[in-house]
């Protein structure tokens, strides 16, 4: 794995978006795993351990999480400005076209990017997040947002396994993995007797689409996107919904789905039948296409 960065224009300057990349970097295929509202690069180190024997993999922290910089006062975290970071990356990178694993946000950023006129995402792979994402899914993971203390690395591993159900089927070592990456100091109070945080700016929390509570209808980018789409459903997910699937399924009947029985929001991606699934569909497409 290496580690880079790349400066991405604000409207008050540039920031910095960090990006972890596995593989050849001289390999053409490029595919690029974007996280969830909540995460980091660091949950695709599994997957991208495997896909790296077909492809250049390519994990950004979006910002505001992991290793990148938090955003200036005044300037929102929101789907365009991530978006127009992803553009200056994926300039970065030098490559025509890029396939694309996106987790619940990150699917959100894909769905929009190949939307677009002239899309450099060649396919796309959905990690529990469809055309529309109901109000009160929104207002759960809301919920779990914020500005949260902890007074031990090991009591934010126990925050997490309470926080995500659909996590339940990873080992001790990951889940110590996630805590790991998944924390920062609290540096500006160096007093407290609860020096750690959660790794990204809880500004976030402030920012989401909860706020105005209003339901996300994506469905006029759904309909523009034609590339190979394969969606990974957890069938008891709040945040895709069974008529949202079938909704896709009647725009894209092409589109190809992994449904995952008794799994809630989101998949981890971490689980062996999960990157199984990803890397045979990934194959099988560059195959047919």
């Amino acid at each position: 794995m290496r580690t880079e960065s790349v400066m991405a224009l604000d409207p008050t300057g540039f920031h910095r978006v960090v990006y972890h990349e596995w593989g050849s970097a001289d390999n053409e295929r490029v595919l690029v795993c974007v996280h969830g509202l909540a995460r980091n690069s660091r949950d695709f180190d599994e997957l991208a351990r495997a896909l790296s024997r077909d492809y250049r993999v390519i994990c950004p922290d979006m910002p505001g999480r992991g290793e990148s910089d938090w955003l200036p006062p005044g300037i929102a975290y929101d789907i365009p400005r991530y978006m127009s970071d992803m553009a200056t990356l994926l300039a970065r990178l030098d490559v025509e076209q890029v396939d694309w694993v996106g987790t619940s946000m990150g699917g959100i950023i894909g769905i929009c990017l190949a939307a677009l006129p002239n899309s450099p995402i060649r396919s796309l792979v959905l990690n529990d997040i469809g055309c529309f994402i109901d109000k009160a899914a929104l207002q759960r993971i809301a919920e779990y947002l914020g500005d949260h203390r902890f007074s031990s690395v090991a009591e934010i591993e126990q925050y997490m396994r309470r926080t995500y159900s659909a996590y339940q089927g990873l080992t001790d070592k990951q889940w110590q993995h996630l805590a790991k990456y998944g924390h920062r100091r609290i540096t500006e109070e160096p007093n407290t007797d609860k020096p750690y945080g959660l790794h990204y700016d809880p500004r976030i929390a402030e920012q989401n689409p909860d706020v105005q509570g209003q339901d996300i209808d994506l469905e006029p980018f759904w309909r523009q996107v034609n590339c190979p789409q394969l969606l990974i459903w957890g069938d008891q997910s709040d945040v895709l919904q069974a008529d949202t699937v079938a909704r896709m399924q009647s725009l894209r009947p092409e589109m190809d789905l992994y449904r995952i029985p008794g799994m809630a929001h989101a998949p981890s991606l971490m689980e062996t039948e999960q990157i199984n699934a990803i890397q045979q569909w990934l194959r099988d497409n560059r195959v047919n296409n």
